[in-house]
């Protein structure tokens, strides 16, 4: 018997086009109503709404966290088992000003469409909801530590940006926060009685300023204060700074949070205070793209018309809990254009473009390319071979 043939792009591109009305109503609804890290209630439920009226069994509350979800469709028959990863949580003060929305509908569009046009398909399609990605909450960490992943073979998203890649790198970065106490006084009348948490804040901050020039290139230290005292005219006895440590490597990231720490004991010896540092969430690990199936996911889409390639090594970038994921199994994380070259990420600028017609249209593009990515992977047993290869070879 012949081997079965991936669904064409045409009938991938049929199956967008008939599933965009929703994709785009269920993008709108979640940017319309942003919610933070791990509080995602709405969008969970219109996302698992929508994979539910589609024949997908789903699973919420996935790995422990409340607003996770695992939505599964299988036919019986033995295959892989690809999963297309769903981001839908927002930022604080700007909202979806880095796409999620666009992330969360073109994820289930892109499964939806895959079974639609394949709907005897071997092995399995999941839909993973991942909550909690922006402020360190690691949903993909914790998920992955639970469990969930387990099985995978290979996991599929895409993010909105301002130029389209199929593979980018991402930085490491640790999430500290720096707590520092020191003794209440009467700012005016007293304050020799005090020791200003306040200023040990300061003093850290101006020592990380410091810091910056000592460090490499590919480094990034930024952070903000989140407790700076109560009234002026009281010596603070409490002080948090909340800081993120970035580099391109883990070992490197590491390396340079011991050397935050040792700036936190500093301010701390210099102004009488104590400080401890601690963590707001995992760290985060570098990306490891495969550049196996992002190259099966660029071909669709420049098939489509877009203009896609590999992004250059020096480019800016973020970081992301799919990093830890690329560690586990082989995963794709291309950039599709939504909105003017420069516009900033994590911006308002990027808020409004989300809710663009541009960015729906690009996402209806990233989702027949994420579909097509996924029934190769269920059909043909090489493509998936040699992203395993490759994925092997990247850990040795």
């Amino acid at each position: 018997m012949p081997a079965i043939q991936p669904p064409p792009l045409t009938a991938l591109a049929a199956e967008l086009a008939v599933l965009r009305p929703r994709m785009e109503a269920v993008s709108r609804a979640i940017h319309a109503r942003p919610e933070l890290k791990f509080a995602e209630f709405h969008a969970r439920q219109v996302l698992t709404r929508w994979l539910s009226e589609a024949g997908f069994t789903v699973t919420a509350g996935a790995g422990g966290l409340d607003t996770a979800f695992v939505a599964v469709h299988g036919s019986g028959r033995p295959g892989p088992r690809v999963a297309v990863l769903a981001e839908y949580d927002a930022l604080p003060g700007v909202g979806h000003g880095c796409g999620h929305n666009l992330i969360a509908a073109g994820a289930v569009a892109a499964a939806v469409a895959a079974v639609r046009a394949l709907p005897a398909h071997p092995g399995t399609v999941a839909v993973i909801g991942t909550p909690g990605e922006e402020m360190g909450g690691a949903g993909k960490v914790r998920l992955a530590e639970a469990g969930v992943f387990e099985g995978v073979d290979a996991a599929l998203m895409f993010h909105p940006a301002d130029r389209s890649v199929t593979t980018q790198h991402a930085l490491a970065a640790a999430h500290l926060r720096i707590d520092f106490t020191g003794v209440s006084a009467h700012a005016a009348r007293s304050p020799w009685e005090g020791r200003s948490a306040l200023a040990a804040a300061q003093l850290f901050l101006n020592a990380v300023d410091s810091l910056r020039q000592f460090v490499r290139p590919t480094a990034r230290l930024h952070g903000v204060v989140t407790d700076g005292g109560q009234a002026p005219n009281v010596v603070p006895a409490h002080a948090a700074v909340e800081l993120y440590v970035r580099d391109r490597t883990t070992a490197a990231t590491e390396a340079l949070v011991e050397r935050v720490r040792a700036a936190a004991e500093g301010a701390a010896l210099a102004t009488g205070t104590t400080g401890a540092v601690s963590e707001t969430g995992p760290l985060y690990a570098e990306r490891r793209d495969s550049a196996v199936l992002a190259e099966r996911f660029g071909w669709a889409v420049r098939e489509l018309g877009l203009d896609i390639g590999p992004g250059a090594a020096d480019t800016p970038a973020g970081s992301s809990d799919i990093g830890n994921l690329s560690h586990l199994l082989p995963v794709i994380h291309p950039y599709i254009q939504i909105a003017d070259p420069g516009t900033p990420a994590h911006s308002e600028a990027m808020r409004v473009a989300a809710a663009s017609l541009l960015a729906h249209d690009r996402t209806e593009l990233a989702a027949i390319g994420l579909a097509r990515v996924v029934t190769e992977l269920l059909l043909d047993s090489a493509l998936l071979a040699a992203a395993r290869a490759e994925f092997a070879g990247a850990l040795t």
